[in-house]
């Protein structure tokens, strides 16, 4: 092994070194890089009797500074803070939408009661009647509008979702198409690490679960696999099992998240996949937002309006009017909803009517026939809180902690279910049924038309305890959806701190392992640029014994 092989040596692993800095350097500020050195290792020594000569240097590879472990936590933190971030901004919406203390139904609540106090003070009065009247309309108004509100962000909701899924699927048909790159990659360079396409698909990887929390299965041919929620697979090394966005066969006002699976025809099927697996990212925080606060604050919120409405229609209608003539409901209001699966067999079909204002819970239930019954299941949960034979629903319906049900249509079959939501409507199907100032029934029957002792008596349902079981009142009840929202607002905004100050420590961990530092590559090009001139002279001094030995011959 000659000088001049020797040097050749060293200024190959010296202008790897070079080549590997300037392209730290400059990729310092990409997004997912990671730090890259050149690995040497010493090609060996030939044994010349006197002993063992050097062969010199040879660069072995070029590895990535890269640690798993810290690039897991990192996603896994961004994911969280996604997730947070989008549900966030969904809350703050209702959360300005309730607080505000100037309009809204809170007011209006208090004018209504307060016009109410003032027939019963002045029967007789025909300005305070038309007072009233007005007053009630504006608190319908108010009602119908936060409602109107509510549903316009679930139909937002969904078309987030649709727009999220669609991008998801992007990210892992790219994520795919760089397997395929890496395969070729590693193949066509005799197995070596292809680090920057492995820096892009971890990039791509990184700003999929912004989106989306999915688990990484590596294999060992460096490809990896991706599943979400409870373990569905949406790529399978080469493989995309597209995600899509669907109604949902329990409720066709929902938008869900399916997974792909391949039927007997061998076509792509879509599965809904449960809600509470879809965690992480921003559609994991739709998906929560719209599990935990949406559904929650617009059937409580229903609850208030139906209750409202039944409480005053029970008094009115019990009432005089002054005109002498019995009461009338004094609000309107919808029928509960009662969503049959798109899967049932059967014919059979639920009417559900609101009945008792005191035992709504503001819940939503699910009805199973099993067995020659119907199972009545409060969600969330399993358990079942009634049953009921067919021929006795049949014949005498169903009474349903304030709800009556009459099942009709035709037999149902076995494995039929029905999504009953008592009050997510009933905000918005809330009424004032009367036009004539003159109907107020503000007298009771016993004191004849001129009395305001009805409408004293609707207007103690203020404080009264009508709902709940006769624990709460319709002020409390409204005051407990406004702190619900507040609470869950909070909650949100301390966890978005916290999780952002995870998110900084998590990726200084990161950047610590894999992040360039600018002045330490120049430190390192002053050096491989030593060790480059010093093999140039090895190959230089080489050149000139080369010469001296033939100088000899003369």
């Amino acid at each position: 092994m000659n000088l001049a092989n020797l040097g050749l040596a060293a200024m190959n692993a010296a202008q790897n070194r070079l080549n590997t800095a300037g392209h730290n350097i400059n990729n310092a500020d990409t997004d997912g890089y990671n730090r890259q050195r050149v690995i040497t290792a010493t090609a060996g020594a030939v044994n010349m009797g006197s002993g063992y000569i050097g062969r010199g240097v040879e660069a072995v590879t070029v590895q990535r500074s890269y640690d798993n472990f810290l690039y897991r936590q990192l996603v896994s933190a961004q994911s969280g803070g996604a997730a947070l971030v989008s549900y966030g901004n969904e809350i703050t919406q209702v959360n300005n939408l309730f607080a505000d203390n100037t309009t809204g139904i809170s007011p209006a609540l208090q004018k209504f009661f307060a016009g109410m106090n003032a027939v019963a003070s002045s029967p007789a009065d025909p300005a305070a009647r038309q007072e009233l009247l007005g007053r009630a309309a504006s608190l319908v108004g108010q009602i119908n509008d936060t409602n109107a509100f509510l549903d316009s962000q679930r139909g937002n909701i969904n078309t987030q979702i649709t727009t999220v899924v669609t991008q998801v699927n992007s990210y892992v048909e790219r994520i795919g198409d760089l397997n395929k790159q890496i395969l070729s990659a590693k193949a066509s360079s005799s197995g070596h690490a292809p680090n920057d396409l492995l820096d892009q698909r971890d990039q791509l990887v990184s700003e999929l679960n912004t989106l989306v929390g999915v688990k990484v299965v590596p294999h060992g041919d460096d490809t990896i696999s991706l599943t979400i929620g409870n373990g569905q697979l949406v790529l399978g090394g080469n493989t995309v099992y597209p995600l899509q966005a669907v109604q949902s066969a329990s409720d066709p006002t929902r938008t869900v998240v399916a997974y792909s699976t391949v039927d007997a025809s061998g076509n792509m099927s879509p599965v809904e996949i449960d809600e509470s697996y879809i965690t992480g990212g921003s559609l994991g925080g739709l998906v929560k937002y719209r599990q935990e606060a949406l559904d929650t604050v617009q059937n409580d919120l229903g609850r208030m309006a139906a209750g409202l409405a039944i409480a005053i229609n029970e008094l009115h209608e019990n009432g005089v009017d002054a005109n002498g003539a019995d009461g009338v409901a004094f609000f309107t209001l919808g029928q509960a909803t009662a969503i049959p699966h798109q899967g049932n067999n059967g014919a059979a079909s639920i009417k559900a009517e609101l009945t008792g204002a005191e035992q709504l819970t503001g819940k939503d239930y699910r009805i199973t026939f099993e067995g020659g019954n119907y199972n009545v299941v409060r969600l969330p949960g399993s358990t079942v809180i009634q049953t009921v034979s067919e021929a006795d629903a049949a014949a005498n319906g169903l009474e349903v902690e304030g709800l009556t049900l009459s099942f009709e249509g035709g037999a149902p079959q076995a494995g039929d279910t029905w999504l009953l939501q008592p009050t997510r409507a009933a905000a918005g199907s809330i009424g004032l049924n009367l036009t004539d100032p003159g109907q107020i029934a503000a007298a009771d029957v016993d004191g004849g038309s001129a009395n305001g002792n009805n409408a004293l008596a609707m207007a103690g349902l203020q404080e009264k305890k009508v709902l709940a079981n006769g624990t709460m009142s319709m002020n409390e009840a409204f005051s407990q959806v406004v702190n619900k929202v507040a609470v869950l607002g909070q909650q949100n905004a301390t966890a978005a701190k916290a999780q952002s100050s995870l998110i900084q420590q998590n990726y200084a961990a990161q950047q610590a392992v894999s992040g360039v530092n600018v002045n330490e590559e120049l430190v390192n090009l002053d050096r491989y640029l030593e060790q480059f001139r010093a093999a140039s002279r090895m190959i230089d001094v080489s050149s000139s014994l080369f010469d001296t030995l033939l100088s000899l011959r003369n």
